[in-house]
């Protein structure tokens, strides 16, 4: 596939595996050979289209920023396809645990199919839990659809809530809808709830809040496409190195400011 048409489909293409968009992306980006000034529009572009996407922000500051763009864009699809979030959580999950998910989580839906052993509960949102669903089934994986009706049924019945973060701020995460839902009746039910945060997903917080205002501050909010979560409601943070307390997990900026993104592009 040739370069713009690839970085075409990267732009067009909805949702999916956030890790497989970094490496799509990087690839593309490669193959074109921008100048400094094409490459501030494409990367303006990408994030235009895919708002919500914590690793394509962090990928694309990061470009932006280095001496040696095409270097660095290869080092990070390497980087965030080695993100090893997903075997801390096979290593940490309870045997036998029935875990609340929102949608089709990429890295802890990962982590729910090497497992085996637990049961999911997964809210159907954007429809990609009975999706997700399907896909645990055939894996051999107790798995249950719900319908967001039943969102608080679903953590009360079960023994974690997983909130998987698309970014993530100095004191909230950016997640999917019904996630602050969710957290919050495990905060008051006493349901451990844990925010796996993977690599490439901790922006600086001028990044976050221009994506949050991108994705979350509209006119009717309750038809926005993600929301934000406090980290005040967490048991845990889910990272690269570990499971943290919140207040103990490494949230820092994952990448610098690219304040070329902040803008839109003309169109």
């Amino acid at each position: 596939m040739h370069p713009i048409e690839r970085l075409r489909y990267v732009a067009r293409s909805q949702g999916g595996d956030q890790r497989a968009l970094v490496r799509e992306t990087a690839g593309a980006l490669r193959g074109l050979g921008l100048d400094p000034a094409g490459l501030v529009v494409a990367c303006r572009r990408i994030v235009e289209r895919h708002p919500s996407s914590g690793p394509l922000w962090w990928l694309c500051s990061s470009i932006l920023a280095a001496g040696e763009p095409f270097a660095v864009a290869r080092a990070l699809a390497d980087e965030i396809e080695d993100d090893p979030t997903p075997d801390v959580l096979v290593e940490v999950l309870p045997d036998g645990a029935t875990v609340c998910v929102l949608g089709w989580p990429d890295l802890a839906g990962e982590a729910l199919l090497r497992r085996g052993d637990v049961a999911v509960l997964a809210i159907d949102v954007a429809d990609e839990g009975a999706t997700f669903v399907r896909r645990l089934q055939r894996a051999d994986v107790d798995a249950e659809v719900v319908d967001p009706g039943g969102l608080a049924a679903a953590v009360l019945a079960s023994d974690i809530v997983l909130v998987e973060a698309l970014a993530a701020g100095d004191a909230e995460i950016l997640a999917v809808p019904g996630s602050r839902a969710v957290a919050s009746v495990g905060y008051c039910s006493d349901v451990p709830v844990w925010m796996v945060v993977g690599r490439g997903r901790c922006l600086p917080e001028i990044t976050f809040t221009n994506m949050l205002q991108r994705v979350a501050d509209v006119r009717v909010p309750w038809q926005a496409t993600c929301e934000p979560v406090p980290f005040g409601l967490a048991t845990a943070a889910v990272r690269p190195g570990g499971v943290f307390e919140p207040a103990e997990a490494d949230l820092r900026p994952e990448c610098p400011v690219a304040h070329e993104l902040l803008r839109s592009s003309p169109m």
